[in-house]
């Protein structure tokens, strides 16, 4: 198979042999040790036309050579060009989605989730009428005008901000940054998440603003809140730990290491009524967990939170994080009593649920508490998982009960 462009500017990839196999099955990336061949003049985050080794169409993708994942593919049929009609339609796609599965949700969610919803690459948050974008790959960052006539079409938002810094950016080539977009951005937002209301920052805060991804699982865990002492530990601005004063909970003590996160998670307790229930203290999770689990039997909580910032920035430090969260949640279950309950989370598409499963096994063991699995949950369905792309796949949360 000939790659010779015959406008001097198409750009066309072919596969290594054997490479195929995975796009076929709905994996979305090509890395650059899988391309045998590249024909055509390009710029990088250019659309091209990938094939196999023996010339199969295989779909059409942003291209990057700069980058260990060498092609994004975009569409699986033939496209001349991804335009603000083309970015609509997707974006349509993944609106219909939400609203499908979450009829009557306040507009607070993941709108869209990259790769999961055929648009590799960018993220959107939805604050009613205001967006934060992240752009992960440099074939979205050359089209942002037209992601941005799509958005504009389709909400109208009164403000989009983009929270361009993620690491992964810098692997693409590509600046880190933040800033006004479109529009005006409040320097606070309230939202509407399941019947409770939190305030998050947007330009100062971690991620996109709020973890919608642990949405479902806060609602899962309402049930079991009743009567329970809990501590909230990685509190951030508090939505687990309020969803628990809310919901039954008899107290609620929270620990993050950001002063600005407890300040606001104190005011966001206050904001639902359940002050009197809820404080929240500056601390280091960590060393508040080791202080917990030294103390006696009269001071154990019966229910401990404990949800960490993502220790596994690459999978060369899976290792190392795979001790320390073994570590922490060992902590957390020595300090627990008999029939005490633990609801654990990993935030790394590098812990799969094997290992997490795993580390809660080792974290038992070490801690010397006989355990029982009550639930194993997932990432919310606003950041829906691609059964071909376990990538897609980054959170995982348990509950886990002390039998003795």
């Amino acid at each position: 198979m000939s790659l010779e462009s015959t406008n001097g500017t198409e750009l066309k990839i072919r596969l290594r042999r054997r490479e195929e196999g995975r796009i076929q099955a709905g994996h979305s990336w090509i890395f650059s040790n899988e391309i045998a061949e590249v024909g055509g003049k390009f710029e990088s985050g250019d659309l091209g036309e990938v094939f196999s080794s023996s010339g199969k169409f295989l779909g059409v993708g942003f291209y990057n050579p700069h980058s260990l994942i060498a092609v994004r593919i975009l569409s699986r049929e033939r496209l001349a060009t991804a335009d603000s009609d083309f970015f609509y339609r997707r974006l349509s796609a993944a609106l219909s989605y939400r609203e499908k599965n979450y009829p009557g949700r306040a507009p607070f969610y993941r709108l869209c989730f990259g790769e999961s919803d055929e648009l590799p690459g960018l993220v959107v948050d939805r604050y009613d009428r205001v967006l934060v974008l992240q752009v992960l790959s440099a074939g979205m960052e050359k089209r942002l005008p037209q992601i941005t006539e799509a958005l504009l079409k389709l909400l109208n938002p009164s403000g989009i901000y983009l929270k361009n810094n993620h690491r992964s950016r810098a692997l693409e080539g590509l600046n880190l940054e933040e800033k006004i977009h479109y529009g005006e951005i409040p320097p606070l937002i309230q939202v509407d998440d399941f019947g409770l209301k939190f305030s998050t920052p947007i330009s100062s805060a971690q991620k996109t603003g709020f973890y919608f991804d642990q949405s479902e699982n806060r609602v899962f865990l309402r049930p079991h809140f009743p009567g329970k002492t809990v501590f909230d530990f990685y509190s951030y601005t508090g939505s687990f730990g309020i969803n628990a004063a809310k919901f039954g909970a008899k107290s609620v003590l929270g620990f993050d290491s950001s002063g600005d996160a407890v300040s606001l998670a104190n005011q966001n307790a206050s904001l639902n009524g359940v002050s009197s229930i809820a404080r929240f203290e500056k601390k280091d999770a960590e060393e508040a967990l080791v202080s917990l689990a030294e103390k006696g039997d009269a001071s154990k909580p019966d229910m401990i939170l404990l949800d960490p910032p993502s220790l596994v920035p690459s999978r060369k430090d899976l290792p190392k994080a795979e001790r320390l969260y073994v570590r922490l949640n060992s902590l957390a279950l020595r300090a627990l009593p008999a029939g005490g309950l633990l609801a654990a989370s990993t935030c790394s598409h590098h812990v799969g649920r094997e290992l997490f499963i795993s580390i809660l096994r080792q974290a038992a063991g070490k801690a010397k508490k006989s355990v029982r699995l009550l639930s194993l949950r997932t990432q919310a369905l606003d950041h829906p998982v691609l059964l071909a792309m376990p990538e897609t796949e980054y959170l995982h949360f348990a509950l886990v009960e002390i039998v003795g």
